[in-house]
């Protein structure tokens, strides 16, 4: 457990008065093997929400928590000899309960019993949208509730109640991030350091990922490593890096404690931007180092989603990308065309924190809401007010995507804020993406991680140049 007793005993105090009566049913992860039962080639990752308010990562766990009766109660099977000559010994669910401050243990058949008797008695059954299909068959089993409707029954009350614990880190929640963020300098500076035309992408994506493996738990997401950085998820091929070409290094760590980190850094592949290159990332750089002087506790980051994207269709418009009124063109949405998505995203057990919640009720809430028509606006996954010891992402990019290039221009989208001459030129030139990780302080922000990973060009250049 990364944490002391009390710590998750004080959390379940606070989710049974959060969520006010009930039961609350919340499952812990199962193994997921890759192609055949006994190949755990997938390793064991714990649901984020049952680590934070049970800490224990050992697979095939329930917590059960009767609000009206203040029962807490420890689901699952001992493990039996067979595994243990496999896997090692492993503690009882009831010593694991009892380490983690809950003083009942029952084997897995008496959850059925709980779940009939809450239903007989008309309580209501508190549960998290489930995300993984074993679960949903186990909760249609329980509560004969179809996997196809489990997301809209799950408990509101129960997932915002979660959202509000789990929104703002502790002291030692911003430990464990600042330990996964010193992962995460490695790993980028390791992809900068064996970058070099003639090798492939998939080569220094394998180096990523290890060094993740080595040092903490996994990779907090699949890392992504591509020249094509126009492509949001690209993930690492067998091409061959080419000079003056850009890549694209989108990675993340997952400390064995499950804390991640993700970073985005963009270089030259031959160490040296061009001065192209260097037009397009200095408008990047300045729309990220903006985010961190307008980031603070009380300010929309939705307004500082829209003030990035202001400064964006200026800078462009001075290359003659865009055109028009910046306001007008901001408000067509026509700074999609180079920025489809959002600013940030919550970051911390989840590396798209509570993402699995749903991101309206994470990303937003009763005064901020989503716009979920206009392109690119409708994949903001942050909206709301910031608060102190929030942690969300600094992403801003600004990507060249040839389909979207002709898409837009043959149906004159937004042509009155876009030469689309101009943006012909461009279909070659790939994407950049700068993102750190903030933490929201009491006064402002400021970076994760104890070491800065280079991101201002001549920092990127000799770093690149000296190793």
């Amino acid at each position: 457990m990364l944490f002391n007793k009390k710590i998750y005993i004080d959390r379940r105090n606070e989710l049974k008065k959060l969520v006010g009566n009930g039961i609350i049913i919340m499952f812990g992860n199962n193994d997921s093997p890759c192609n055949f039962p006994n190949n755990g080639y997938y390793p064991f990752r714990q649901d984020s929400s049952f680590l934070y308010y049970f800490g224990l990562n050992r697979n095939g766990l329930v917590g059960v928590i009767d609000i009206d009766n203040d029962i807490e109660t420890l689901i699952g099977d001992n493990i039996d000899i067979d595994d243990i000559v496999w896997y090692g010994s492993v503690d009882s669910v009831h010593d694991m309960a009892e380490e983690t401050g809950i003083s009942n243990s029952a084997p897995m058949k008496n959850l059925k019993t709980i779940c009939n008797n809450a239903i007989a008695s008309k309580r209501k059954i508190h549960y998290l949208p489930p995300y993984r299909y074993d679960i949903k068959i186990q909760l249609f089993n329980l509560l004969g509730i179809h996997p196809n409707q489990q997301k809209m029954e799950a408990s509101l009350p129960l997932i915002q109640a979660v959202v509000k614990m789990r929104s703002t880190k502790t002291a030692g929640e911003i430990e464990e991030l600042e330990r996964a963020a010193v992962i995460g300098y490695k790993m980028h500076t390791t992809a900068m350091r064996l970058t070099k035309p003639g090798i492939t992408e998939k080569f220094i994506g394998g180096h990523v990922d290890g060094t993740a493996n080595s040092y903490g738990a996994m990779v907090s997401f699949p890392t992504i490593f591509s020249q094509h950085g126009e492509i949001m998820h690209g993930n690492p091929s067998m091409n061959i890096l080419e000079a003056g070409r850009l890549v694209l290094c989108d990675a993340g760590a997952e400390t064995i404690n499950n804390y991640c980190s993700d970073n985005t850094r963009t270089y030259p592949v031959n160490g040296k931007y061009s001065q192209r290159q260097l037009e397009i990332y200095s408008i990047v750089e300045g729309c990220h180092d903006l985010t961190l002087k307008l980031a603070k506790p009380g300010v929309k980051y939705w307004d500082v989603h829209f003030s990035i994207c202001k400064y964006m269709t200026e800078r462009l418009k001075e290359l003659g990308l865009m055109k028009g009124d910046t306001n007008e063109a901001v408000a067509a949405g026509a700074h999609a065309m180079f920025l489809p998505h959002g600013l940030g995203h919550m970051m911390g057990m989840d590396v798209h924190d509570m993402e699995s919640l749903d991101q309206i009720y994470v990303g937003f809430d009763e005064e901020t809401r989503p716009n979920l028509e206009q392109f690119g606006t409708n994949c903001l996954r942050m909206g709301r007010r910031l608060q102190e010891g929030f942690v969300v992402t600094d992403e801003p990019g600004i990507y060249f995507i040839p389909a979207l290039i002709d898409d837009w221009k043959a149906s004159g989208h937004c042509k009155e804020f876009i030469n689309f001459d101009k943006l012909e030129t461009y279909k070659d030139f790939g994407g950049i993406r700068i993102e750190d990780d903030v933490l929201i302080t009491k006064d402002g922000c400021r970076f994760l991680g104890k070491d800065r990973i280079p991101y201002h060009p001549k920092d990127v250049e000799a770093f690149m140049a000296n190793n």
